[in-house]
């Protein structure tokens, strides 16, 4: 599956280990911005690493799911801070 994924936490430790997780499992696109293509069982653990160190009632965790990518388009413009393609 194809994923984005964006955080804001308001804790600076959690900033940091939510950025860990991320770059784990996903490209970088922006500062709290990541995307890629995950398993559904290195979802789950990405998740799973999430929940541990998020607090819900201060922090948000945003995620859009994609089974296919076939009718996506992705637009990019100004600044790019991620990888613009993948390296094979």
């Amino acid at each position: 599956m194809f994923v984005v994924l964006a955080y804001d936490c308001s804790s600076q430790k959690r900033v940091r280990k939510a950025l860990c997780i991320s770059r784990k499992y996903l490209l970088q696109v922006q500062y709290s911005v990541f995307e890629g293509d995950i398993t559904r069982t290195k979802f789950n653990e990405m998740i799973n690493e999430f929940s541990r160190i998020l607090d819900y009632n201060q922090d948000k965790l945003i995620v859009y799911k994609f089974d296919s990518t076939k009718y996506t388009k992705r637009l990019a413009f100004g600044f790019y801070r991620g990888v613009d393609g993948y390296i094979i």
